[in-house]
């Protein structure tokens, strides 16, 4: 259940001003928009259980990148950065989970791990480059 992003990714270098100039941020956003949508196949009675939990985690995601962002030090970015990733892992369990359980097709399970390994492979490319900008 893949969305096309609705940004164009950029591939040379460009100055970023704000979260919103982050290309995992609007990522992430559109990853929101397809767990929503994924969630709507999983039972009513689940909408206090797995169904919060997989949009909770998946809302972290971008909000924790947001928030880093407006911090004062590249420390205190870095952890939420790594809070995103942790978020960005429980999420992809919870998919397991709704897979396991057959609430979800296979095939949107397979989709939507498929966009949580570049979201996660994203983050992990900021965090090196702030790592590397703060030593």
């Amino acid at each position: 259940m893949s969305t096309q992003p609705n940004f164009v990714p950029q591939f040379e270098a460009t100055k970023v001003t704000t979260f919103r100039d982050l290309v995992v941020w609007g990522r992430a956003m559109d990853f929101v928009e397809t767990c929503y949508k994924l969630t709507d196949q999983i039972p009513q009675s689940e909408i206090h259980g797995l169904t919060g939990q997989i949009r909770k985690a998946a809302v972290s995601i971008p909000a924790r990148i947001a928030e880093g962002h407006g911090r004062k030090t590249a420390g205190e970015y870095l952890e939420l950065l790594f809070v995103a990733n942790g978020s960005l892992k429980e999420l992809e369990t919870h998919l397991m989970i709704a897979g396991r359980l057959h609430f979800v097709k296979e095939e949107d399970i397979f989709y939507a791990l498929d966009d949580c390994e570049e979201i996660g492979q994203m983050l992990t490319s900021l965090i090196q480059k702030l790592r590397q900008k703060r030593f």
